[in-house]
């Protein structure tokens, strides 16, 4: 399945901050709460554009070797410029697809958009395609727990 992304408008009127621990290591757990010194606001620290940043639901395994699955939650900003190899939201023939752009083919009349498993070949976009890069990926939500 290629990985669709379902594009949802997220708020950001509230304020959302959580606690922040100086350090998180991947060992021996250990009572990291006493030692709390900060907070992260999701507006503030991962939200660059608000009135132009959207929430996307991942659907499908094209990008599962990049680490984005399926039900992953993807942040676009479309006030970010695409640049060659930023993994953006395109809109392609009536669909939406979330791949790394590939700009290095336009000198032969074409682009890409590279999937991240070998299952899945590269899309071209021609001329003749309905295309539009619809937003840049700024971050992902990876869902651990269902």
């Amino acid at each position: 399945m290629m990985a669709n992304i379902t594009i949802l408008k997220g708020s950001f009127k509230d304020k959302l901050a959580l606690k922040l621990a100086p350090a998180i290591k991947a060992g021996f757990p250990s009572p990291a709460e006493d030692y709390l010194q900060d907070s992260i606001d999701f507006n503030r620290d991962l939200i660059k554009h608000p009135e132009s940043t959207f929430y996307g639901r991942v659907s499908g395994d094209s990008l599962i070797d990049a680490g984005i699955c399926d039900g992953d939650i993807a942040i676009i900003d479309k006030a970010e410029e695409a640049a060659n190899g930023d993994l953006v939201v395109a809109y392609i023939n009536n669909e939406f697809t979330m791949k790394f752009l590939n700009l290095t083919h336009l000198s032969e009349g074409y682009i890409e958009l590279i999937p991240a498993n070998a299952q899945y070949p590269p899309i071209r976009v021609h001329d003749m395609d309905d295309f539009e890069v619809w937003g840049v990926v700024v971050r992902t939500i990876k869902t651990w727990k269902k």
